[in-house]
């Protein structure tokens, strides 16, 4: 299931990017988002011992993460809210392989990654929400590359817009979708509004078509399950007549996954947060 932290991450590595920073990686997202939401009265039963030490010459580096300033001077001591939880790991490195939805039994996630959208929305003064961009994959991937890899890709390059400015960064919201339970249907409405997404292709007139809606659209356009059909059919490029879309063999794919969503406040509180803790 998508988290905030995910939000998190895609927020800055896509600040990154217009900041010409290097960015956290995932794990020190995780974890530093974790360590900032927890209660600061209530002690840690769980906390391992080491987390009390500061980091020794013999820790594991990943040479592929971002240098940070805790990772420089490895051997200096920091508080263990901070050195820890910036020392980069091994498992953080990118998969040599990608794994198809296809191979993972009724789409369930898999352990090594997951299909995944990354949405960005713009948020009015008056609090209106409107689609900034939204890409994402049907390939499972390894989350650390694939929501770094879809964050900036559906900023920069969904071609419905133009790229996302610095300027802009204050105004967005970022949604993250991880994709499972992939099946496909015979009847093309056995799907529940707010629960399925959609995945249609079909031919006309001898060309092939496709598209799909995350599991949030339909309820939040307030459509039927056949509006939304229909939309999703327009979408892909159809012009056929609306009575006709059932005459179209679709061939359809339902699936689950929860947008969860972080505003650029809550990123941008967390972020200081992160920078008070890094100069501590």
């Amino acid at each position: 299931m998508a988290t905030q932290a995910h939000c998190a991450y895609c927020f800055d590595t896509l600040s990154a990017s217009l900041e010409k920073r290097p960015p956290l990686n995932l794990r020190q997202c995780e974890l530093l988002w974790k360590r900032y939401n927890a209660d600061p009265t209530a002690a840690d039963p769980n906390a391992p011992e080491e987390d009390l030490e500061p980091p020794s010459d013999s820790e594991d580096f990943d040479e592929n993460s971002p240098p940070t300033a805790a990772t420089a001077n490895a051997s200096s001591y920091r508080p263990a809210a901070i050195s820890r939880l910036l020392a980069p790991s091994p498992q953080s490195a990118s998969s040599s392989s990608v794994q198809s939805t296809s191979s993972t039994p009724s789409g369930e996630r898999a352990e090594d990654g997951s299909p995944l959208f990354v949405t960005w929305n713009v948020i009015s003064r008056s609090g209106e929400k409107r689609l900034r961009g939204c890409i994402g994959t049907f390939e499972a991937q390894e989350l650390d590359d694939g929501l770094r890899s879809y964050a900036l890709t559906s900023a920069f390059e969904d071609t419905r817009f133009h790229p996302v400015s610095a300027r802009e960064l204050p105004t967005l919201e970022c949604g993250v979708t991880l994709l499972t339970h992939f099946e496909s249907i015979s009847d093309p409405l056995d799907w529940a509004i707010g629960t399925h997404g959609l995945r249609i292709s079909f031919t006309y007139h001898g060309r092939r078509y496709g598209s799909t809606y995350l599991p949030d659209v339909a309820k939040e356009q307030g459509w039927t399950r056949e509006e939304t059909m229909v939309s999703l059919m327009r979408k892909a490029g159809w012009s056929g007549r609306r009575e006709d879309w059932r005459k179209v063999e679709l061939n359809v794919v339902r699936y689950q996954g929860r947008q969860v969503r972080l505003g650029y406040r809550e990123w941008r509180e967390w972020r200081d947060w992160v920078e008070e803790e890094m100069e501590a």
